[in-house]
């Protein structure tokens, strides 16, 4: 394959960071429900780190407004990148790949309580076994992280 080099300003970019969240042989995780664009997968908790925050802010903000639980950062597990070309990106922007970049920690909970995102992009927060992990419809983050 033959590839066809960009300059950075020639895409965007989506600097993204998750959380995986494991206690009692449970994963932490959050169920990405966007009607508009028929996308109903469980998620790792986390998402698009605000132009202000470190990575490490923007996840524990994210675990927060998806779960409600606090959580403390206790390693960082890797940085997954992937490229969505213009046609199969979620808000169109005319002819513009984006280049993603998920960094992921490994966390604990702190504090606070279960509870379910309200008008964000998940509906719902759930700990899971993880032998349960593998026949669910997840996202690929999911794979490479947790199984």
């Amino acid at each position: 394959m033959e590839l066809n080099p960009m300059e950075f300003t020639d895409y965007d970019t989506r600097l993204g960071a998750y959380a995986v969240v494991v206690r009692d042989d449970q994963v932490l995780l959050a169920l990405w429900d966007e009607p508009e664009i028929s996308i109903l997968m469980w998620a790792l908790p986390g998402g698009g780190v605000e132009l202000d925050e470190s990575p490490e802010e923007g996840v524990i903000r994210e675990v927060r407004e998806e779960t409600g639980y606090d959580v403390e950062l206790t390693g960082l597990l890797g940085v997954h990148t992937s490229v969505v070309p213009p046609e199969k990106r979620f808000v169109p922007v005319g002819d513009r790949p984006q280049k993603h970049v998920q960094v992921v920690y490994a966390a604990r909970v702190t504090g606070g309580e279960l509870t379910h995102e309200v008008g964000g992009s998940t509906s719902e927060a759930r700990w899971i076994p993880l032998a349960e992990v593998p026949g669910l419809s997840r996202v690929s983050l999911i794979r490479k992280f947790v199984g």
